[in-house]
C-alpha cells in the first residue's frame, strides 16, 4: 500500500512540475521560446530605468504570434474587447493575417546590447533645420511612425530606422523608400486592417478601399519576414493608462484614440531602457505652422482632427519631460 501510495504521490509530483511549466511559459508572455534569456535581460533593464517609476512595466511581448496570438490575448484580456483595443469579433482575421508573417522576433542576436537606448522620431515640423541627423542614428533603436520620409531629409532626421509603425492609409507603397533593415509594425484599427495585409501578402487585389478613411496601399513595399502586428494592448494602455482617454463615448461624440506617436512611445517604453523623443513639438495657437518636417501641412489640419485629443498628448508628453522619464531633443 505504501509503494502504491508512494508511485501516487511521485507521479502527483510530476505531473505539477509539468502543468507548472506549461503554465509558466504561457503567462511569462514577454518571452518568446526562442532567445528567452535575451528577452528577459531586456525587460530586467527596462524595470532599472526611471521609466518604471512613472508607468507600470510588467512581462509584456509587443508583437503578436500566429502559434499563440489567442493565449496571449486573454492574459491580456484583449478577448473582451473589439478593435482597436482587443481581438473579439476579428479572431479570424489576426490568424489570416499573421499565418501571411514569417516572424514575430523583437531583436536578433546581431541587434547590438541588450539594454537598448531608443529615439522616437515623430514627424514634427520641429525637426526642421535641426540638423539631429548624427545624433538620431546613434541610438542603439530608431523609431517611426507612418509615411515620414527619411530619403532627402537625412541631415534632419537620420538615415536608419529600427521600427517604423503604421496603419494602412499610413505606410509607404514607393519601393524608394523601402528599407531592408526596417522592421515596419501594423497598428490595428479595424478588421479591414488585417484584410488589407492579408490581400497584399496573398497578392490579391485590395477591393473594398471604401472602409478606409483614405485610399490604402496598394502593393507592401516590405518583405514578410520584416512586418510585425502590434499587440492591442500596448493601444489600449496607451489610451486609457497614459492619455486616460474616455472608455465609453455619447452616441453625439466620436470616439479619441491616440496618435501614431503616442502609440510608438509606449512600445518604446516596453522595450527599451532609456527613451528620448524627437519631433513631437506642436505649435498649437498658430494654425499656419508647420505641421511636418516633409510637405506643405499645416497646423490647422491637425486641429481640425476629431479623431485625436492632441491637446491632452502634448500635456502628457511635457508631464514626461518634466518628470525626466524622457529627453526632448527638439525641446524649445
Amino acid at each position: 500500500m505504501r509503494r502504491i501510495l508512494l508511485v501516487f504521490l511521485l507521479a502527483a509530483g510530476v505531473m505539477y512540475v509539468i502543468l507548472h511549466c506549461n503554465i509558466w511559459r504561457t503567462n511569462s508572455y514577454w518571452l518568446l521560446p526562442t532567445d528567452s534569456d535575451r528577452k528577459e535581460q531586456l525587460f530586467l533593464c527596462s524595470l532599472k530605468s526611471n521609466i518604471s517609476t512613472f508607468i507600470r512595466l510588467d512581462k509584456f511581448y509587443p508583437f503578436l504570434c500566429a502559434t499563440n496570438f489567442l493565449q496571449l490575448s486573454k492574459l491580456h484580456g484583449s478577448h473582451n474587447l473589439e478593435l482597436p483595443y482587443g481581438i473579439r469579433r476579428a479572431e479570424r482575421y489576426f490568424q489570416m493575417a499573421l499565418s501571411r508573417l514569417d516572424n514575430c522576433g523583437l531583436f536578433t542576436q546581431d541587434d547590438g546590447p541588450s539594454c537598448k537606448k531608443c529615439v522616437v522620431v515623430g514627424n514634427g515640423g520641429v525637426l526642421r533645420n535641426k540638423s539631429l541627423g548624427k545624433t538620431i542614428d546613434s541610438y542603439d533603436v530608431v523609431i517611426r511612425m507612418n509615411n515620414g520620409p527619411v530619403l532627402g531629409y537625412e541631415g534632419d532626421v537620420g538615415r536608419r530606422t529600427t521600427f517604423r509603425l503604421f496603419y494602412p492609409e499610413s505606410v509607404f507603397s514607393d519601393v524608394i523608400h523601402y528599407d531592408p533593415n526596417t522592421t515596419a509594425v501594423l497598428v490595428v484599427f479595424k478588421p479591414h486592417d488585417l484584410k488589407w495585409l492579408w490581400d497584399l501578402l496573398s497578392g490579391q487585389r485590395v477591393i473594398k478601399t471604401y472602409a478606409f478613411w483614405k485610399k490604402p496601399a496598394t502593393q507592401m513595399i516590405y518583405k514578410p519576414d520584416q512586418i510585425r502586428i502590434l499587440n492591442p494592448a500596448i493601444t489600449r494602455r496607451t489610451a486609457y493608462e497614459l492619455l486616460h482617454l474616455p472608455t465609453k463615448f455619447s452616441k453625439k461624440e466620436r470616439p479619441k484614440h491616440p496618435t501614431t506617436g503616442l502609440i510608438a512611445i509606449t512600445f518604446a517604453f516596453h522595450i527599451c531602457s532609456e527613451v528620448h523623443l524627437a519631433g513631437f513639438k506642436y505649435n498649437l495657437v498658430d494654425r499656419n505652422s508647420t505641421l511636418h518636417y516633409y510637405g506643405n501641412d499645416t497646423m490647422s489640419l491637425m486641429t481640425q482632427n476629431a479623431y485625436h485629443d492632441i491637446a491632452a498628448e502634448q500635456r502628457f508628453l511635457k508631464e514626461l519631460v518634466d518628470h525626466k522619464i524622457v529627453i526632448n531633443l527638439t525641446e524649445e
